[in-house]
């Protein structure tokens, strides 16, 4: 079966920008002038540009044409981002990011839920444990790179300044906070898929509908074997993020 028209079109599109044709931020052609290049009428040209557009490649703006979007940079979560200074004005988000405490910001809302069946599953619980949900979006600088909703148990943290928003975001993330509680963290488990981005996180996140997300669960567990957060999902763009593990093997 031949490949359909715009299919064809976009991918030639693509590799025109990706081999540097046209650079971030500049004008690819107009739509007539694509449906001359190509031989074709607006209809196929049209359906390329949307598709590049769901994949993230490209913007298009109202009288100013279609644009190549400046990629963002590659971000690397390291095996060891958990690891801080005590005291020291960083999280794993800021590690991975690379950015300082004053590029850092969070939009937070907190709640108190009952558990549900997959949640007490991954608390080792009993449904209807009492958590408290905190939702949370991540900003480098002013551009959202990751959500998360991170639930810890209501009985740990109620009355404590965990359970207060305005306390976000706390220096030395999760870890800290049970710390302050006399809680103390000896393991981290991390469960990573990948898929396309629902409705929601495609607008979160600013990605376009074809952009891959990164989608995994972490568990902070105590030196009791208590497992006392977490947060699921935590989701970042997936085609701009590596993760590296480190995997040390006796001879």
């Amino acid at each position: 079966m031949a490949q359909p028209e715009y299919l064809r079109i976009a991918a030639d599109l693509r590799r025109r920008i990706s081999s540097g044709e046209w650079g971030p931020g500049e004008q690819i052609p107009t739509i007539p002038d694509l449906c001359t290049a190509y031989g074709v009428s607006e209809a196929p040209i049209r359906n390329a540009l949307r598709l590049l557009a769901s994949e993230g490649l490209t913007e298009s703006r109202a009288r100013a044409g279609t644009r190549v979007r400046p990629q963002p940079p590659i971000h690397r979560m390291a095996a060891d981002r958990y690891r801080s200074s005590p005291g020291a004005k960083t999280t794993p988000y800021t590690r991975d990011q690379g950015i300082g405490w004053s590029e850092y910001r969070l939009d937070k809302k907190f709640e108190r839920v009952a558990a549900d069946a997959e949640l007490a599953s991954l608390f080792e619980d009993e449904p209807g444990l009492q958590l408290l949900a905190r939702h949370f979006v991540f900003y480098d600088n002013d551009q959202p790179t990751q959500t998360s909703t991170s639930y810890v148990r209501w009985s740990d943290v109620a009355g404590t300044p965990i359970a207060d928003p305005i306390t976000e975001p706390w220096p030395g993330g999760t870890r800290a906070q049970m710390a302050s509680l006399g809680i103390r963290i000896t393991r981290i488990t991390e469960s990573f898929t990948t898929g396309m981005p629902t409705e929601l996180e495609a607008a979160t996140l600013r990605i376009g509908s074809g952009v891959p997300v990164l989608r995994y669960t972490r568990r902070h567990i105590a030196d009791t074997g208590r497992i006392v957060e977490v947060a699921h999902p935590i989701v970042r763009r997936g085609d701009t993020t590596v993760v590296d593990f480190v995997i040390d093997l006796d001879d």
